[in-house]
């Protein structure tokens, strides 16, 4: 025997069977939506970790490039980068200056990768690689002296704006790699930062660990 639900006009309504089913029905459907929002917030964490992880390794690979002539052994500073007996051309031509702080780099950092990620964040002294044009211009009175032209005003670099922060942990904590350990190394050797890799061991929608990216 069915069950009729009646509206106040007397209009007959649906049987209880009827709104049964498509209560199911509409009950399937949000089971069934509920992982693709799930997943859908993942993607765009995912993402964010790939751009992270590209922004850092892009400032690591800039730094290095500005190494390239970069304090000669046992210097305190680069010196003149426009002396043609120091070879410090510059090995891609994108690196305009030459890192000009002799002391952030220690004996062990043999490759001069940046001691931290700080060091990205708080910059270094840099020169240019070019010459300097002021040092041949000519002087008029009341002007700056010679000695004053040639000097150069102390500049610092910065390859990151802040160390981003790991979307998959909320933390602005990183793995970091020198350039004298493996892929599989687990515990930073402190020497230079080589590689920086999330600090997750959870499993991404490919299946990878984010460890692993």
């Amino acid at each position: 025997m069915k069950v009729r639900i009646y509206n106040r006009r007397g209009e007959q309504g649906f049987s209880l069977l009827e709104l049964v089913a498509t209560l199911g029905v509409l009950a399937v459907l949000v089971m069934g939506t509920i992982p693709l929002a799930q997943n859908g917030v993942k993607r765009q964490k995912e993402q964010r970790l790939r751009d992270a992880l590209r922004q850092m390794r892009l400032a690591i690979d800039e730094f290095k490039r500005d190494t390239y002539g970069a304090c000669p052994q046992g210097a305190v500073n680069t010196g003149n980068p426009t002396l043609p007996n120091q070879q410090n051309a510059p090995a891609d031509p994108r690196s305009r200056v030459v890192i000009d702080d002799c002391k952030i780099f220690d004996s062990e950092n043999l490759d001069r990768y940046p001691p931290s990620l700080q060091d990205l964040v708080d910059g270094v002294k840099v020169k240019a690689r070019g010459p300097n044009i002021r040092g041949g211009s000519g002087l008029r009175d009341g002007e700056k002296q010679a000695t004053e032209i040639n000097e150069e005003k102390e500049i610092i670099k910065v390859y990151l704006r802040e160390i981003p922060v790991d979307p998959m942990t909320g933390e602005k904590e990183w793995r970091l790699r020198s350039s004298y350990q493996s892929a599989d190394s687990e515990n930073w050797d402190d020497v230079n930062v080589f590689d920086v890799r999330s600090t997750s061991d959870e499993e991404a929608l490919n299946g990878e660990k984010y460890s692993d990216w």
